[in-house]
């Protein structure tokens, strides 16, 4: 079970069911009547909009035949992801001024600063202007020598290609 909790950790219990009741054809109305659990209460789970109960999770996995324990431990495991997820966003709870343009893929006002500090500095390394790299240092609080730390590989490669190709 450690594997499949390693693999698993921090995803809502209710996609692993909901991925389970895909596989086998079973649909969500069916789980509901096997494991007498409303099909309104299993529907708002598998769209992680509610936690399992202990009762609720040893009848879901009693019926899909999973070891006792599993979607209570991946319930935990999310529930933990979601308060650092929490506390990261707290760090910086504004973005930096940068142009939001960089972050085309992204929805800029919901990006979480502290948790995704790695993409966004090697994001601003690469595509950014030199104003917008001291911006990034000063928000992170990184100096040259630890900003060097966060290049992205294909800079680097490229950077030694050309070093190596004079």
């Amino acid at each position: 079970m450690n594997n499949r909790i390693d693999i698993l950790k921090g995803i809502h219990p209710g996609k692993l069911i909901e991925s389970e009741l895909k596989e086998r054809a079973i649909t969500q109305r069916a789980l509901a009547a096997e494991t007498n659990i409303p099909y309104q209460t299993i529907n708002a789970i598998i769209r992680g909009e509610r936690n399992l109960t202990t009762e609720q999770a040893l009848r879901i996995e009693g019926f899909l035949q999973y070891e006792e324990g599993l979607l209570l431990i991946l319930q935990s495991f999310h529930q933990i992801k979601l308060y650092k997820d929490k506390e990261l966003a707290q760090l910086y709870p504004e973005p930096p001024n940068i142009r939001k343009s960089l972050f085309w893929d992204a929805d800029f006002d919901k990006i979480n600063w502290g948790k995704h500090k790695k993409a966004v500095i090697e994001r601003i390394l690469e595509r950014g202007s030199s104003e917008e790299i001291a911006e990034i240092k000063r928000y992170y609080g990184v100096s040259k020598v630890e900003i060097k730390e966060f290049i992205p590989t294909r800079i680097r490669q490229i950077r030694n290609r050309h070093l190596t190709n004079r």
